[in-house]
């Protein structure tokens, strides 16, 4: 009799646990940075009230934390990447992750420092640019389509300083960790700076000298995306925020809060 009831115990202690750890429950937390995907993400929370689920989120900065913490389930989902960024990442560590939805992009601009127009680049002049693989080669892009310089044909979305076919100004490339990049205005004649780093630099997309074509292939290829492990997919709480982060509601908040800096998919 002991035996059976011991027996009975651990049955029930196991149904207690796969129900506490089940993933599909009424809460979904998701891993994001601060400018913009946090603050539209605050703006999903009542949706999302509304269709039965909590939304948690948790503020990570870093290009590291927020996929590792998916893809160990420390969080269910995150939102801050782009797709050749979650691509690159999956590839270099072995995660498991998978895009659900595209949200917004951000818009690369090109924004003045030590002169007022691309007419006014000297030759020799310092360009700043992302130093990172896939935001320099879309830097680069921009560029080109202003005629400052020439890529090397096909080299598109993997170009970097190498791939410069013609330089007519002899423009000094500079490399650097894109948050720097406001940083540098006052020495760099121009900086190619993506939206959320504009953003907190309070740079203004109206403003910037030149500015990525919606219509673009960076502009499609780079939308930020809300990524789960793979696997997770179609759990209904991912479902239900792949819904409401893609609703006329959301898109009529980014259109009205970000003045171009972040562009909705929808």
């Amino acid at each position: 009799m002991k035996k059976l009831l011991t027996l009975i115990l651990a049955a029930a202690l196991s149904l207690t646990v796969v129900s506490c750890g089940s993933k599909d429950d009424k809460k979904i937390t998701v891993a994001a940075s601060t400018t913009p995907h946090a603050e539209i993400l605050e703006q999903c929370k009542p949706l999302m009230e509304e269709k039965g689920y909590t939304l948690e989120i948790k503020i990570m900065d870093d290009y590291v934390t927020p996929n590792t913490a998916t893809n160990d389930g420390d969080v269910d989902a995150n939102y801050f990447q782009h797709q050749p960024y979650l691509d690159d990442f999956n590839k270099s560590n072995g995660t498991k992750l998978v895009s659900v939805a595209k949200v917004h992009y951000e818009p690369y601009a090109i924004y003045a420092g030590t002169v007022n127009s691309l007419a006014d680049i000297m030759d020799g002049a310092i360009v700043a640019v992302p130093n990172d693989p896939s935001n320099e080669a879309r830097a680069l892009m921009l560029l080109e389509a202003n005629g400052l310089i020439k890529l090397k044909e096909g080299s598109g979305l993997t170009a970097t300083k190498n791939d410069i076919e013609s330089n007519p100004k002899n423009l000094d490339i500079r490399e650097m960790e894109a948050a720097l990049l406001p940083t540098v205005l006052d020495e760099a004649a121009i900086a190619v700076i993506n939206g959320n780093y504009a953003i907190n630099a309070g740079l203004k997309v109206a403003d910037a000298l030149a500015v990525e074509d919606a219509k673009s292939e960076a502009a499609q290829t780079y939308a930020n995306v809300l990524v789960v492990h793979e696997g997770n997919e179609n759990l209904d709480k991912v479902k239900a925020l792949v819904e409401v982060l893609n609703s006329d509601a959301i898109a009529e908040y980014i259109t009205n809060t970000y003045a171009g800096a972040v562009v909705s998919m929808k």
